[in-house]
C-alpha cells in the first residue's frame, strides 16, 4: 500500500466516522464545553417586569421635565421588595437597581441628578428623556423564545442565559467513547520495576489526555501482551463498552511480533489505509469494525502523540460536534532547515516571542521519535512539506502550535 499524504489520510478518516447522535441531560455545572443536542426555549420572560437600571427615583417624566422641581418621596422599591402603591403627579419612589418600577412611573432619575432636601423631599437637578434608566419587561427574552440552538458550544455566556431561562439541566450530545489499548510484551505500567528487557508504558497517558481534552470519555483497556487471543479479547471488550473509537498503541505494522492489524482484520475490521507519508508516525492504521472507528497509532511515544494530535484530535471533535481546533501558525526559524524528502516532517521546536511580537522557533538538535523529554519541552512542530527546499535561519515557516510561550 502506497504512503498516503497526511491531508488525504485525515479526509478519509473523517469521512469514515459519523458524529454521535446520542444525547443526555446534564446539570449546568457539568455542561461547560459540551454541545447542545436540541434548541432551548425560554421558560420565563426576562426581565419579568419593568425594572430600574440604576439607583435613583422612579416617577413621571412630566415631573422631571424642568430642573428645580420639588417632589415628594412616598416609598421605596428594592430588588425583591417592590412598591405596591401607585404614583400620582408630584410623587416619586426611591428605587434601586433591579427593583420593579412602580405603577404610574415611566422614568428613573438617578440619585446623582437630585438634591435631597431636609424635609425628605427631593429637588431635580437634571432633565432627561422619557423612559430613561428603565429595563422593559421582556427586553432580553420572552417565554417561548428560542435563545440557544442545537450545535451551540456551551460556554460561560450560554450557561448563564440557560440558567436565566430557568433550565437547571440541558440536553447535550454524549461524549464520544474512546477505548485505548496498549500492546507489547515489553510494557509495564508506571510504578513497576522493569526487568532487563522491559520498559514503562507511557503512550496511554498522553493519548488519553488528548482524548479528554477534546471532549471524549476514555476507556483504558490496559496493556495486552503480544498474543492474538488476548488482543481479540480486548477488542471485544471495547465493542461491549460501546466505544466509538478504538485506539491501539503499537503493533500495527506487519512484523513477526506486530499482531494488532492481523487480529483486527480477523475480527472483522475493514482496513481503510495504512502507512502515512509523514515523520514521525509513518505506521498509522485506520479501519472500521462494526461501526467502531479503529485508529492504530505507532508505538514510539512521540510518533504516537504527533499522530494523536493530527488525527485523533480532529476525529473526536468531529464525532462530538465540537468546532475544529486551529493549531496552525507562522514562525521564523532560528535554525537553518535542510531540504526535506518525500514524507511530511514534524520537527520539534521551542517557541519564543521576538521583539516585534512575532514567533521564533528554535529546533531541537535531536529529533528521535522515542525521546519523550524533547516533545515535552516542545512548544510547536515545524511543518516541513514533502520535498520542501532548504530554509535559511530567519525564514518564515508553518508551525503546529502545542502551547504558546509566555511573554
Amino acid at each position: 500500500m502506497a504512503l498516503l499524504p497526511v491531508s488525504d489520510a485525515l479526509d478519509r478518516l473523517l469521512k469514515l466516522s459519523v458524529p454521535t447522535v446520542r444525547s443526555e441531560m446534564i446539570g449546568l455545572h457539568e455542561a461547560m464545553g459540551r454541545v447542545l443536542a436540541n434548541d432551548i426555549a425560554a421558560r420565563v420572560t426576562h426581565p419579568a417586569f419593568d425594572n430600574s437600571a440604576m439607583d435613583g427615583y422612579a416617577g413621571r417624566h412630566e415631573d422631571f421635565a424642568e430642573i428645580g422641581t420639588v417632589l415628594a418621596v412616598i416609598g421605596e422599591s428594592a430588588a425583591g421588595r417592590g412598591f405596591s402603591g401607585r404614583l400620582e403627579r408630584g410623587e416619586v419612589v426611591r428605587i434601586f437597581t433591579g427593583a420593579p418600577v412602580p405603577a404610574g412611573a415611566d422614568t428613573v432619575l438617578i440619585q446623582e441628578d437630585t438634591e435631597k432636601l431636609p424635609d425628605g423631599r427631593i429637588r431635580t437637578t437634571f432633565v432627561l428623556e422619557k423612559g430613561r434608566h428603565i429595563r422593559p419587561k421582556g427586553q432580553d427574552f420572552a417565554i417561548g423564545d428560542i435563545v440557544l440552538h442545537a450545535g451551540d458550544l456551551l460556554d460561560a455566556g450560554r450557561l448563564t442565559v440557560a440558567a436565566g431561562m430557568n433550565h437547571p439541566q440541558l440536553p447535550v450530545f454524549a461524549r464520544p467513547k474512546v477505548a485505548i489499548l496498549a500492546t507489547g510484551d515489553e510494557l509495564l505500567p508506571p510504578g513497576s520495576v522493569p526487568g532487563p528487557d522491559q520498559i514503562i508504558a507511557s503512550n496511554t497517558y498522553g493519548v488519553a489526555a488528548i482524548a479528554r481534552d477534546n471532549g471524549a470519555e476514555v476507556i483504558d483497556l490496559g496493556i495486552v501482551r503480544d498474543d492474538k487471543d488476548a488482543i481479540a479479547r480486548a477488542v471485544a471488550e471495547a465493542q461491549a463498552a460501546g466505544a466509538d473509537v478504538l485506539v491501539t498503541l503499537g503493533g500495527a505494522s506487519v512484523g513477526d511480533h506486530d499482531l494488532v492489524q492481523s487480529t483486527l482484520v480477523d475480527s472483522g475490521m475493514v482496513l481503510d489505509f495504512w502507512q502515512i507519508a509523514m515523520r514521525p508516525g509513518k505506521p498509522l492504521m485506520v479501519g472500521s469494525l462494526s461501526g467502531m472507528t479503529v485508529l492504530g497509532l505507532p508505538g514510539n511515544p512521540v510518533s504516537s502523540l504527533v499522530c494523536a494530535l493530527l488525527f485523533l484530535e480532529p476525529l473526536l471533535r468531529h464525532l462530538g460536534s465540537l468546532p475544529p481546533r486551529d493549531r496552525g501558525g507562522k514562525a521564523k526559524t532560528l535554525t537553518a532547515l535542510p531540504a526535506n524528502d518525500k514524507r511530511q516532517d514534524y520537527v520539534r521546536a521551542r517557541l519564543r516571542h521576538g521583539s516585534d511580537g512575532s514567533l521564533r522557533a528554535e529546533t531541537f538538535s535531536r529529533q528521535d521519535s522515542s525521546m519523550m523529554q524533547v516533545f515535552a519541552r516542545s512548544d510547536c512542530l515545524i511543518i516541513r512539506p514533502p520535498h520542501a527546499p532548504a530554509l535559511d535561519a530567519g525564514a518564515v515557516c508553518d508551525v503546529m502550535i502545542l502551547r504558546l510561550p509566555s511573554r
